[in-house]
């Protein structure tokens, strides 16, 4: 992994516990008509089903699924999640592979109220099936979310995660890692 890379990597990973005090919000809930005060507030909680792809670093290699996640917002705009995927692939050389993976995610949102609302963060959790050797993976993320009401929303969401067995595996394998990307709909509750 270059220094450039662990720096960004190290600062997120730093950043993040201080977005959780970094803001507080004492404001009441506005009219649903008013799209500038759209999204979640501290202590909501959201739901997300989406749909899948998943491909190697050089995308040739893919796969589809599902994806459900379940998460709270700390403040209004960090996002601690759960979430939870299965994938489906037919090789080419015949079968079907059936694949899991189980991350918990902690995203910040770059504007705090709207209808757009970018978001980046960071990933961990495991991956496990037929077609993959059981394993920790790590990732950083990306997207956008668009509030079609008060609490409803589509989204996309892009990540690029390396597999390891160890810490020591984790700085190795940053440079063999793959994308994975969701498009779905969310609400918030």
């Amino acid at each position: 992994m270059t220094t450039t890379l662990k720096t960004l990597l190290g600062a997120a990973l730093l950043a993040a516990p201080l977005a959780l005090v970094a803001q507080t919000d004492t404001r009441t809930r506005y009219a649903a008509g008013d799209a500038a005060t759209w999204g979640p507030r501290a202590g909501d909680h959201e739901v997300t089903l989406g749909g899948s792809g998943f491909s190697n670093k050089d995308m040739n290699n893919s796969a589809g699924g599902i994806n459900v996640s379940y998460g709270w917002y700390l403040n209004d705009s960090l996002l601690f999640a759960v979430r939870q995927g299965v994938s489906y692939s037919n090789p080419s050389g015949g079968g079907s592979d059936w694949n899991g993976s189980t991350r918990l995610a902690l995203d910040q949102h770059l504007l705090p109220r709207g209808a757009f609302r970018p978001f980046v963060g960071v990933n961990f959790g495991g991956v496990y099936g037929d077609s993959t050797n059981d394993t920790w993976v790590a990732g950083l993320e990306g997207g956008l979310k668009f509030y079609v009401n008060q609490n409803t929303f589509i989204f996309g969401l892009a990540d690029y995660a390396w597999a390891f067995r160890s810490a020591r595996s984790a700085d190795n394998n940053f440079n063999d890692g793959g994308f994975s990307w969701t498009i779905g709909l969310g609400y918030n509750f």
